[in-house]
């Protein structure tokens, strides 16, 4: 058994103190990793749009600086998503730090709708998907950002690459909740893996839309069903994931069985 958290935010102030509070909690519940909301260490995209880039780096590098020392303080690892700034170009990010280490993976699939077009406003290439993973424990994780989880393409790599959990960090708004619920059972019982999602909270206000972000973080296990959900407030979700559990779904279902027996995987 290992026990993992998601922590759904709305934009974190500058002070270290609210991230202190909440990896001290899950330090005292034995957390070995935690998950992050979309735009909870920066600004919200449509605030960022307008945002100079010399304030975007500072908001991202000091937040950095700060996860940092609390991963050494509290001997705990975590993935947030992050807007990194490269050479005078913005990039939407996701940073995995521990105590001994910092890796940066690109997010690969950006929204890209009229009234939200990160596409157009972050550098992140298109190109050749290439499933972020990791290993803490025994356990192996991938990372799905939220928009990515609508690509079959990024799951492709799921089960040759051994993953256990999918960590899918989400700015879902507007009335999606109940789409998301079966977008996430689905690919967590077709590829016989645990999916922990952290969503936004928190709401934003432009001349056309208000931005309603509803939390509702969840874990689902590799049964297709969901076994904890939050509320819509700024709350830490803590769960304990079994790969025990895993074994039994997928010598249940065998998904990756049928796949091999076809030269498929």
């Amino acid at each position: 058994m290992m026990k993992i958290a998601a922590l759904q935010l709305s934009t974190l102030p500058m002070s270290s103190a609210k991230l202190d509070y909440y990896f001290r909690i899950c330090k005292n519940k034995d957390v070995e990793l935690l998950l992050l909301s979309e735009y909870a260490l920066n600004s919200f995209f449509k605030e960022l749009e307008v945002t100079p880039l010399s304030m975007i780096k500072e908001q991202s590098n000091h937040k950095i600086n700060v996860l940092k020392e609390l991963c050494v303080k509290y001997d705990m690892s975590v993935v947030a998503p992050i807007v990194h700034v490269k050479s005078q170009a913005v990039y939407k990010s996701t940073v995995r730090l521990s105590a001994k280490s910092v890796h940066y993976y690109d997010q690969q699939f950006l929204i890209n709708y009229k009234h939200w077009n990160e596409e157009k406003f972050f550098a992140n290439e298109c190109g050749e998907f290439s499933l972020p993973s990791f290993s803490v424990n025994g356990m192996k994780f991938g990372i799905i950002n939220g928009f990515e989880l609508h690509f079959d393409i990024a799951f492709s790599q799921v089960m040759k690459k051994g993953i256990d959990v999918i960590l899918c960090p989400s700015a879902s708004t507007f009335d999606s909740s109940s789409r998301w619920i079966e977008i996430l059972k689905m690919r967590a019982f077709t590829n016989s893996v645990y999916i922990l999602r952290s969503n936004r909270v928190g709401t934003f206000k432009d001349t056309t839309f208000e931005w309603k972000f509803y939390g509702h973080s969840n874990l689902v296990s590799p049964w297709g069903e969901v076994e904890l959900t939050l509320g819509s407030h700024e709350e830490v979700l803590i769960v304990e994931i079994s790969k025990d559990e895993l074994v039994n779904a997928r010598k249940t279902w065998g998904w990756k069985k049928a796949l091999s027996k076809r030269d498929i995987l």
